[in-house]
């Protein structure tokens, strides 16, 4: 999958190989910080690998707090995760 500029800005490729577990997990995170529109969450997030990474994603606080708060469902990943 490649993102978009808006999304990914600077590193090597804007590609990622969402076989790879670290890639998946990097464009995650890239995608739950940096979108602006719900087209964006839409289009490069799937619900189900979302739900199933939750545990792992570096986050910043309070874009977990923002997500786990309106979707329980992954706050509930993270505490069967631990």
């Amino acid at each position: 999958m490649v993102l978009p500029l808006r999304l990914y800005w600077s590193g090597p490729s804007p590609a990622f190989d969402l076989d790879e577990p670290y890639s998946r997990r990097w464009l995650y995170q890239i995608v739950l910080r940096e979108a602006s529109r719900p087209e964006d969450l839409t289009s490069y997030l799937d619900r189900d690998t979302l739900i199933a990474v939750w545990p792992e994603l570096y986050l910043p606080r309070g874009v977990r707090q923002a997500w786990e708060e309106r979707h329980p469902q992954l706050r509930a990943a993270a505490a069967g995760a631990a």
